[in-house]
């Protein structure tokens, strides 16, 4: 650990750590405050915290329950705070020459009492982890996608160097407007495919510039604004149904709507967001897809740019009021209230996109959350489902569960 010393942290301190608020765990001696992570672990926070104080080297390790990719382990790595003392600095003070340089360790100690400490008391797995690859003998390697660049959803929160991105793939300069980028880029569609669908971290999970003008805060959204927007007008338009219609039957107009957004979601994803391949070869076809969706694919852990601005949503619900009207012609309040539980359908998918980005979700929600995230660093050619993976299973695009990792000779 190079320019810097870390404390020893005695063992009950690191174990009274077990809360959501203060989150620490260990892998070995080594001690990590994973508190900051919580709301962004693609399992949810409420995983981490059952091992609380505790020693994850096995959940880590463990292919069955849960595949981490290296990046994972660089995550982790970023949020070491010290070295606990236990049984295993004990072992390795008494295999050490110089024990004294190993405990107590404080700021201060000498730098050999720390390799030592690591080496000597990180268990016998994670020090053949680190063994392995340094030497380049063996390494069980992760599967990579060849579409996104990615192993894993621990991949999409691991920070893009700028600088190297863009000297290395001759695309996007995240630090620079990227609307204009695109535009101007000359780039062929298949170019742009191939990079706008290897997923970025930028800065932590902030917004990227896209216009650099004054027309910057239309692009952000807080997920907030979706429910505070959009639910008055759909509680007025129900309420206009249930005073022409009977309880029954405007709630049966309303659930139709419901369950048809179903189907819209899964439509919209697939063959407007998605329409990859089939979309012109021009700079303005490009740059169309970048603003509706391609953008959330490259930068898929943006918090202001997950749910659809008001003034995009309005131009794309019009023509759906405009069907309700047509379908629903022999009734206006009919129309209405269908498409006010459509609407209710949105703005629970809206949400919904959010949180399983970045917020803690109900068992139920978890596996959606792996499923989603799945779409970004796997295959973004199916799992079109995001509230649900119904219209995927009627369609054929379910997505399978991902490949186990497999051991290979290093080259």
């Amino acid at each position: 650990m190079p320019g810097r010393i870390l404390p020893t942290l005695p063992t009950a301190d690191v174990a009274s750590h077990n809360t959501a608020s203060s989150c620490y765990v260990t892998v070995g001696t080594k001690v990590y405050d994973i508190t900051p992570f919580l709301d962004d672990h693609p399992g949810g926070g409420d995983l981490i915290v059952e091992y609380g104080g505790k020693d994850v080297t096995e959940i880590m390790q463990d292919e069955i329950s849960h595949t981490h990719s290296e990046s994972a382990w660089e995550i982790l790595d970023d949020h070491l705070i010290g070295f606990v003392a236990g049984e295993k600095v004990i072992d390795a003070v008494v295999k050490s020459d110089d024990p004294f340089a190993i405990v107590p360790l404080e700021p201060g100690s000498t730098e050999k009492g720390t390799m030592e400490l690591e080496n000597g008391g990180a268990g016998e797995e994670v020090r053949k982890r680190e063994e392995v690859s340094k030497f380049g003998e063996e390494q069980t390697e992760k599967a990579v996608y060849e579409n996104t660049g990615l192993s894993s959803a621990e991949d999409l929160d691991k920070e893009t160097d700028t600088r190297e991105d863009f000297k290395k793939h001759k695309f996007l300069d995240l630090d620079r407007p990227l609307l204009m980028q695109v535009f101007n880029g000359g780039f062929s569609k298949q170019f742009y495919l191939e990079q706008v669908h290897r997923p970025r971290h930028y800065k932590g999970g902030a917004s990227a510039p896209l216009f650099g003008n004054f027309l910057e805060p239309l692009s952000k959204t807080a997920w907030y604004v979706v429910p505070t927007v959009w639910l008055p007008p759909v509680a007025y338009g129900t309420y206009l149904g249930f005073t022409h219609f009977t309880p029954l039957q405007t709630i049966s107009y309303w659930m139709l709507g419901l369950c048809l957004w179903t189907l819209v979601e899964y439509g919209l994803h697939r063959c407007l967001f998605h329409v990859d391949h089939y979309m012109p070869d021009n700079r303005f076809a490009i740059t169309a897809h970048f603003l509706l969706h391609g953008i959330h694919h490259y930068l898929p852990m943006d918090r202001l740019r997950l749910v659809m601005p008001p003034t995009l949503f309005v131009a794309l619900a019009l023509p759906f009021w405009k069907l309700a009207h047509t379908v629903f012609a022999y009734d206006w309040y009919a129309a209405v209230t269908v498409f006010c539980g459509g609407i209710f359908g949105y703005i629970v998918y809206d949400c919904t996109h959010y949180f399983l980005h970045h917020k803690n979700l109900p068992s139920y929600y978890r596996e959606i959350k792996k499923y989603h995230l799945q779409h970004h660093f796997a295959d973004y050619e199916n799992g079109f489902g995001v509230t649900s993976r119904f219209w995927d299973r009627i369609f054929g695009t379910e997505l399978a569960p991902p490949p186990m990792p497999k051991v290979m000779k290093a080259v």
